[in-house]
Formats: C-alpha cells, sequence, structure tokens
C-alpha cells in the first residue's frame, strides 16, 4: 500500500530542511529540536490499562521532532473525567489534549470548547467511520480526531450450541431463532433460570439497535430542532421485535440493565448474549465474577437482525480535542496525528480494539474475536448528535421506557410516546 504523507507531515519535513518551526507565540521561528514547554494529554484508563505501549511509543516518535518539549500524560476515569474536563476549561490551566466519549462531543463543541483541526492533515480521514467522523463535525467544521470504536456482537457458549448440533454461528435471523429454540428446549426445560439468550429489560443499546435495522431512529433533526422519532412506525417495529426476543428467550429480571453479563454468563445458565467482544473474556475471569472452567467455550458472531442484514451496533468509541484555550495547538495536534496514524491504529487492532476507519477494519483478523465485530462495524450508529442529547442519558429515558414495555406496564406505543415527550423536552438544551 503506498503511504501517504499528509500536508502536516511534508509541511514539517520542509521546515526541518530550513530547520526552523514556528513558535506559538510569534516573532523569530524557533526550530523544533530548540521548542521548550510542556505538552498535557488527557486520556482514560482504557489507554493505560490496554495499549501502554502505544502511548510510549507515540511519545518516543514525537519526541524525535521535539526532544525539549515534555510530554505528560495524565489517565482519567470516564466516571469522573467531564467533571475534570469542565473545571479545567473554566480556568486557564488547560490540558492540551482530551479524549472525548463520541457520544460527548457535540455539547462541548457547540458551546466553543475546542479548536478546528484540518482532515487533511491525518491518516485514512477520508474513511473515518461516520459514528465518530460525524461526532467531530459541526457546520462544515472538524473540531475533533477519530481515535478507535468498539462495537457490540453475538456471544455464544460452543459447547452448549454442539449439544444441541449446531457447529457454527447462526447467520440469519430465522437461523439465529432456531438456534435459540433449540437451546431452550434441551436446557430451559430442566432450568427454569436458564436464559437462551440474555437480554436484560433495561439494556437500550441492544434494543436501539433493533430500532436501527427496522429503519427507525432515536430523534431527528427538523427545521433546526431535534425531536424523539421513538413513536415512529419503523421504531415501533423494531422495538416490537426486540421484545418478542425478550419474551422467547430471556427469563431473568426485566427490570435491571446491562453491565453484569460477564458474572451472570459465567454461573453457565445463559446460551447467547449481545456485548462486546471483551466480555467473552471476562465471563472466564473470577475477577470479573466469570467461571474460569468455561475457558474456551465462547465465541463471537456478528448478530443478524430480523431486517435480513446485521444488526447494526452501537459504535461506542472515543476521539481527540484540543482546548481552544490550549496554548500548545499545534504541538497537541502533531501529537494527535502520530497516536491515530495508521501505524498506531495497527496496534489497537493488535489489542483486540476497532480503527477509527473503514479501510483498517478489513486488517483485523476475519477469525479473530474482534472478527465479527469489524464486520458489524460497517452498519454501526452513534447517537443523536443533538446538543442536549447527554440530558437525554442522564435522565434514563430510554432506560424507563424498555423496562415498561419489557414488565408490559406500557404497549410498546404507549412507551416510546411518553419516551418522546421525556426527549423534546431536553434535547435541543445546552
Amino acid at each position: 500500500m503506498a503511504v501517504r504523507i499528509s500536508r502536516l507531515a511534508a509541511g514539517l519535513a520542509a521546515m526541518a530542511v530550513l530547520g526552523t518551526v514556528a513558535g506559538c507565540g510569534g516573532g523569530k521561528p524557533v526550530a523544533a529540536a530548540d521548542r521548550t514547554g510542556e505538552l498535557t494529554v488527557w486520556l482514560t484508563v482504557d489507554a493505560q490499562e490496554s495499549w501502554p505501549d502505544l502511548v510510549a511509543a507515540v511519545n518516543a516518535r514525537f519526541r524525535k521532532t521535539y526532544p525539549k518539549i515534555k510530554v505528560t500524560v495524565q489517565y482519567q476515569q470516564w466516571t469522573t473525567k467531564n467533571q475534570k474536563i469542565d473545571a479545567a476549561l473554566a480556568g486557564r490551566n488547560v490540558p492540551d489534549v482530551v479524549e472525548m466519549g463520541n457520544s460527548e462531543t457535540t455539547n462541548y463543541i457547540v458551546n466553543g470548547a475546542f479548536t478546528t483541526v484540518d482532515p487533511a492533515k491525518f491518516d485514512h480521514s477520508a474513511e473515518w467511520l461516520p459514528a465518530l467522523r460525524d461526532a467531530c463535525r459541526d457546520n462544515g467544521k472538524t473540531y475533533c480526531v477519530p481515535y478507535y470504536v468498539g462495537a457490540r456482537v453475538g456471544i455464544y457458549r460452543t459447547d452448549l450450541l454442539a449439544q444441541v448440533g449446531v457447529d457454527r454461528a447462526p447467520r440469519t435471523f430465522p437461523e439465529l431463532r432456531a438456534d435459540l429454540d433449540k437451546l431452550k428446549a434441551k436446557f430451559g426445560a430442566a432450568d427454569k433460570n436458564f436464559s437462551a439468550f440474555y437480554m436484560p429489560g433495561r439494556y437500550w443499546y441492544a434494543a436501539m439497535a433493533f430500532v436501527k435495522d427496522a429503519g427507525g431512529e432515536i430523534a431527528v433533526r427538523e427545521n433546526g430542532r431535534w425531536h424523539g422519532a421513538l413513536s415512529s412506525a419503523r421504531s415501533v417495529a423494531g422495538l416490537t421485535a426486540w421484545k418478542d426476543l425478550l419474551d422467547a428467550y430471556y427469563t431473568g429480571d426485566r427490570s435491571k440493565d446491562n453491565g453484569d453479563e460477564p458474572a451472570v454468563v459465567g454461573q453457565g445458565k445463559v446460551g447467547m448474549f449481545y456485548g462486546n467482544t471483551w466480555e467473552a473474556k471476562a465471563a472466564t475471569d473470577s475477577r470479573s465474577g466469570g467461571d474460569p472452567a468455561l475457558r474456551g467455550k465462547f465465541a463471537t458472531f456478528a448478530l443478524p437482525g430480523p431486517s435480513g442484514k446485521l444488526l447494526p451496533p452501537f459504535l461506542g468509541g472515543s476521539t481527540l480535542a484540543i482546548p481552544a484555550k490550549s496554548a500548545n495547538q499545534d504541538l497537541a495536534q502533531d501529537w494527535i496525528r502520530l497516536f491515530t496514524d495508521r501505524t498506531s491504529q495497527r496496534r489497537l487492532i493488535a489489542a483486540d480494539t476497532l480503527p477509527n476507519n473503514t479501510a483498517q477494519l478489513k486488517e483485523v483478523a476475519a477469525g479473530g474475536v474482534n472478527g465479527p465485530a469489524a464486520q458489524a462495524a460497517e452498519r454501526g450508529w452513534v447517537t443523536p448528535l443533538a446538543p442536549g442529547w447527554g440530558a437525554v442519558e442522564k435522565s434514563n429515558v430510554l432506560q424507563e421506557m424498555l423496562q415498561d414495555i419489557a414488565t408490559g406496564k406500557r404497549s410498546v406505543a404507549d412507551a416510546t410516546r411518553v419516551a418522546d415527550r421525556h426527549i423534546d423536552a431536553v434535547i435541543n438544551e445546552h
């Protein structure tokens, strides 16, 4: 594959020939090798726990151009990250690079928190996954750089399927239902707590995948304002299909959310579930409540949807942004360029993480644990890029709607109408 040299790289190379790069404050240009100062990068703990070698490698590459710039990487917890970012942005001492979830960016962008970046300066920007690319855009400008994504897939017990005469994962929705029927008949008959398919009632990432599969939406923008769209005919059809699957194959508590799959599945009473690929391993790890005796008995597959296509997964991922108050915006952009280039993306792939672009999805091993996730990611989606989406999530409107549907408190039609009213009340706030 020919290596495309970005305009930033070409520009730096040209300036290196002259021996100078521009400093931050104007005046006489300062040679890159003579630049001094500190670059502060805020990443979440995922990088610290799963790919610390990538961080170290990028810092080493960065030092080759800027040997006198000290790069300080600080790792943040997802639960407190935004609170810290808000506090920092309100003052003068801001980090130069911040990691954001792709469903978090819009409110920051519309409030002027981040500076613009030029996509042409970054590898594979023309192939950035829409779920990340669109989260970084507003009014034709780009305010952050896609980092990585994760996609949910089907995860199943290979040994249990083998016992019912099935030697591969289902490829169509009718095959999925047929396999689940076999699991239910054999194992559910003897154990009323056995779920052929584990599907908690408040699991909105799963339920909304069925909405998307049916052509529905959570919310849509019309005439400059966002409105809830869960009560549309297509969204209702998707939620009806989700409820039908839950009714047929799930025996657990319908008022609970997802998040404890490894512990529940580790008890041996689940045939299949829908989750992140790492949960297949976690279900065999005692530290997360799993059972080590189940090692080697899980496999992943791209879950087929009722539409006849793969069920479109929520693409939860991260982006990297440069605060508008940063005094080191040029250095921050160059660090991000290295951290997200094709070489760095290959390191993420090796760490069983999906890359930020469709071109390198093809580099994910089809037979590996993440192969089905890469396949499903082509149909991936992200939450509405509305200024008040954060308020929607905090209100738990989706979870409450789904619980009402799952427990039979309300019909799908009634529950979605109530949810749309709640969404309309907050989704345009910022």
